[in-house]
């Protein structure tokens, strides 16, 4: 397995329900930051590409948003279980090997192992940051509520017992993205500029 290049100077690990806008705002944060400073590391990419490879399908389709991921997303999700089960950090190593931005941005923090892995890992320079909206917001981007999908611990495992460093609302009646997300921006540009 290839090994990480660098050691991070912050990592900003993203939770929220599907169709909250997680990937919209980190995003955002690699737009004003830039590419060469942020990268934005996705858990789900590694177990997409491990699943489809084990079940010989479309990875392009499975990380697209369309009916193809989600008619496989329950047997996926029980599939990344499983995995995990077997070793919590799997998809963790998988995701950030390569790195070598100063600052990565984790879009897709689903569960308490996940956080606990970056926690371990990098104890100092982890903040986690949940992004929020409401169903009737979510309703409106195409969401609908799956039995065994919006129920299983993929979505609502960081519902409760996690206290956030940070928590960006992204409804249209919330204070704009740009301003909440001002502190998180100065972290890292702060953290950046120590390399």
């Amino acid at each position: 397995m290839e090994e990480r290049m660098a050691e991070p100077k912050l990592v900003l690990v993203f939770s929220g329900k599907r169709k909250s806008g997680k990937d919209y705002v980190t995003d955002l944060i690699q737009n004003c930051l830039g590419a060469d400073v942020c990268c934005i590391l996705r858990l789900s990419g590694p177990l997409k590409q491990q699943y489809a490879q084990e079940h010989g399908l479309d990875l392009d389709q499975l990380l697209g948003t369309g009916p193809y991921k989600e008619h496989y997303r329950a047997d996926m999700i029980l599939w990344g279980e499983t995995r995990r089960q077997q070793d919590p950090g799997f998809f963790c190593r998988l995701a950030t090997r390569g790195a070598q931005q100063p600052v990565w941005v984790i879009s897709d923090a689903r569960r308490m192992s996940d956080l606990q892995w970056f926690w371990a890992e990098f104890p100092k320079q982890t903040q986690c940051v949940r992004v929020q909206s409401s169903e009737n917001t979510r309703r409106q981007r195409g969401w609908s509520f799956t039995i065994g999908v919006d129920d299983a611990e993929s979505e609502c495992g960081l519902d409760s017992g996690v206290e956030f460093d940070w928590i960006i609302t992204n409804d249209t009646d919330a204070p704009s993205l740009e301003e909440q997300l001002q502190p998180i921006l100065s972290l890292a540009k702060e953290a950046a500029s120590s390399v």
